[in-house]
């Protein structure tokens, strides 16, 4: 019984997983991670027997104690690695609003020279028409 849940949690994680890829709600470098843990869920699932070797290789007691030893360990790797990402999201969020700021400045900057422009040569600000075309109505 417990070999077939842990086989039928290994498939529902792998399916899940490349239905999100085909589906592109997520992406190729974080599928990867989680095609592993399913992979590994499921030869653990297939050959219960390689967890109670790994227990005693290890020297561990209780292979639940060995399991849950692994389960923090990868998802404070996945927490890490989110981290990351974050912060590497967060440096290239900051660098497009700095210069989506520099653009907006120079477009404003740009518009009132030409309104000075405009002013200057008599047409009305917002007028774009030149003075050749205007003489020729």
């Amino acid at each position: 019984m417990i070999v077939l849940a842990g086989i039928t949690l290994a498939a529902i994680i792998i399916a899940l997983v490349l239905w999100l890829l085909l589906t592109r709600r997520l992406r190729e470098k974080y599928a990867a991670l989680w095609l592993i843990i399913g992979l590994g869920v499921l030869v653990l699932g297939a050959v219960p027997q390689l967890l109670l070797t790994l227990t005693s290789a290890l020297g561990v007691q209780v292979p639940a104690n060995l399991l849950f030893s692994i389960a923090i360990v990868l998802l404070l790797g996945v927490s890490l690695h989110l981290s990351w990402e974050l912060s590497q999201a967060e440096d290239e969020i900051r660098r497009v609003a700095e210069e989506a700021a520099i653009s907006r400045a120079e477009i404003e900057r740009l518009s009132a020279r030409l309104d000075r422009l405009e002013t200057a040569s008599g047409d009305e600000p917002g007028d774009r028409r030149s003075t050749s075309s205007a003489g020729t109505d």
